[in-house]
């Protein structure tokens, strides 16, 4: 019976009594529903994920982690944000879309401020179609773009997903 009591202790010590282990698991929720706001746009990801990160370095009193760790996540979280226009723009263009239609498209994503989660799929298609019909376009044309750009969010998502990943990673490194 000795020996299972001294294995439990050695495993309560190893885990629950320490500091690190305790701020992994509150670090958790924030990086998991990060990973959600980057597949379902409602939340900002890459911000919930560094949130997390942050969320570690307090309650770890920030031993592992340097404000050089922060500062190379926030230019990832600026990249993630730059992807998701720049990806939405360049399939607008990559379907003969034109610069209004690419414009059109970007200034669509805002529409999630005004509808929720929905608008981030529909308000680059939405735009992209409006900024061809502007143009003068046909509605043929306007539909191709408007399909262009939700192709371009897709990719943008793909690679929002790596740099989450990348962040990730890094912190994990960090602290193990």
């Amino acid at each position: 019976m000795q020996p299972i009591l001294e294995w439990l202790h050695s495993v309560y010590a190893a885990t629950f009594a320490n500091v690190h282990c305790w701020a992994f698991l509150a670090a958790m929720p924030l990086i998991v529903a990060g990973f959600v706001g980057i597949v379902f746009p409602a939340l900002p990801g890459t911000i919930l994920i560094a949130g997390g990160f942050l969320v570690y370095g307090v309650i770890t009193g920030f031993d592992n982690l340097s404000g050089w760790f922060f500062l190379g996540q926030g230019v990832l979280i600026c990249l993630g944000y730059a992807i998701d226009f720049i990806a939405t723009a360049w399939g607008v263009r990559k379907f003969g879309g034109s610069k209004a239609a690419a414009w059109g498209a970007v200034l669509g994503t805002l529409l999630v401020f005004v509808v929720g989660p929905i608008g981030i799929l529909v308000g680059p298609l939405l735009g992209a179609i409006v900024g061809e019909l502007i143009m003068g376009e046909q509605i043929k044309q306007a539909l191709h773009s408007g399909i262009g750009s939700f192709l371009g969010f897709i990719g943008g998502v793909a690679a929002k997903l790596l740099i989450a990943g990348i962040m990730v990673a890094w912190f994990v490194f960090k602290i193990y």
